[in-house]
């Protein structure tokens, strides 16, 4: 297990794991809630996330123009991997997928660094079904862009990847549930 895994799995349970009873964004119930933003909106996660990102992008053989996801979950996530790249070219920008089109200005539904024929690596913070993955993955394809690939801080292991998987999309995990004590 790499050095950075650890101390991420370490931080998202320390900062991000909750027991309790949970309904989740899929409808489903959980008996734990992942809230990764208090994880990968820290200091300490920004540097985790951004070089264990960059690393899984990278030995899964992914150039892409730019990563990013639905807002807000994977925006910090984007974030970091951009800024970690800075560090180690070739640079990877970031960019955000708006749950809605605005309805103003250009009416753009993908912000940041993304342009028609970009390929690029989605990206999402907590998998459960698959549904936030699989709308950011609609909205860069009607926008003209290539999807490489699937990157997450955590899979929950509760179908969301197969579901991904299944529209011909690999997805990469930086840790799952189970590997951190949780299913």
């Amino acid at each position: 297990m790499p050095p950075d895994r650890a101390a991420l799995e370490q931080l998202l349970l320390q900062r991000s794991v909750r027991r309790g009873e949970f309904v989740l964004a899929s409808g489903q119930h959980s008996t734990y809630y992942i809230d990764c933003r208090l994880t990968t909106m820290s200091a300490a996660g920004q540097v985790l996330i951004g070089r264990a990102g960059l690393a899984a992008i990278r030995l899964a053989g992914w150039s892409p123009r730019s990563v990013g996801g639905l807002t807000m979950g994977a925006d910090p996530v984007a974030y970091a991997i951009a800024a970690a790249s800075a560090a180690e070219p070739p640079v990877i920008d970031a960019f955000s997928v708006r749950k809605e089109a605005k309805n103003h200005g250009t009416g753009r539904s993908i912000e940041g660094n993304f342009a028609p024929g970009d390929p690029v690596v989605v990206i999402e913070d907590v998998i459960t079904s698959g549904g936030s993955a699989l709308k950011a993955i609609e909205a860069v394809i009607a926008g003209g862009g290539r999807v490489l690939g699937v990157l997450a801080i955590v899979d929950r292991e509760q179908g969301g990847r197969g579901q991904i998987e299944a529209l011909g999309h690999r997805v990469v995990a930086l840790t799952t549930s189970s590997a951190m004590g949780l299913a």
